[in-house]
């Protein structure tokens, strides 16, 4: 697979899974998760995929400040319904990451590591995009993303005319992609730990 070449300077997430550990797939149960692997699991990369990446790492930081997230420690609460814009995107990046799932998730083994039902949606947030929270603690924090700060280049619009065209060039299409990955580059790299951003708020 070749890709941007940015992919691999953003932020590395890495978190502890005891289902990982306990099964043999990680030593102590570390996995890194990479950009990466959020464009394989959606398919493509933009602002949304990015920006759920970033605040996935934001709200993990917030919550396990010393040493790594415990994947499948953790419950997701969406704001909206699952159907709605672009939360199912933002969640299946959660999930990827948190181990938080619907109902359709792993039912766990003899009662341990279950990570079914973790992931809710219209929940009652206020302000905020999604809320996370640690199940040992109770600890939670509230994240939402601005992208006012990232703006899409100006010529975004005839770019993406031009690119949809049936007749367009190679060229034509190349360029519209270019642009659209300058603005996941900037997000990335330049604004992964920007407050003003990627907004992180403690609920308790």
């Amino acid at each position: 697979m070749h890709y941007p070449t940015f992919f691999d300077h953003a932020p590395v997430i890495t978190v502890r899974d005891p289902l990982a550990e306990l099964l043999g797939a990680a030593d102590d149960g570390l996995i890194d998760y990479h950009y990466i692997d959020a464009v394989r699991l959606a398919g493509h990369s933009c602002p949304t995929v990015a920006g759920a990446y970033l605040m996935a790492r934001a709200a993990l930081h917030a919550l396990y400040p010393d040493g790594p997230a415990e994947r499948g420690g953790i419950t997701v609460q969406m704001a909206g319904p699952e159907s709605e814009g672009v939360n199912g995107v933002i969640t299946q990046v959660f999930t990827l990451i948190t181990g938080a799932a619907a109902a359709n998730g792993f039912h766990g083994i003899a009662g341990q590591f279950a990570r079914q039902s973790l992931l809710h949606f219209d929940a009652p947030i206020d302000g905020a995009t999604l809320q996370v929270s640690r199940r040992d603690t109770g600890a939670s924090v509230s994240v939402e993303l601005d992208m006012s700060d990232v703006p899409a280049p100006p010529n975004m619009r005839p770019l993406l005319g031009a690119a949809l065209d049936p007749n367009a060039s190679k060229e034509q299409r190349a360029a519209f992609g270019q642009a659209w990955q300058a603005r996941v580059e900037c997000l990335l790299l330049k604004h992964a730990d920007d407050p003003a951003v990627v907004r992180v708020t403690r609920l308790n």
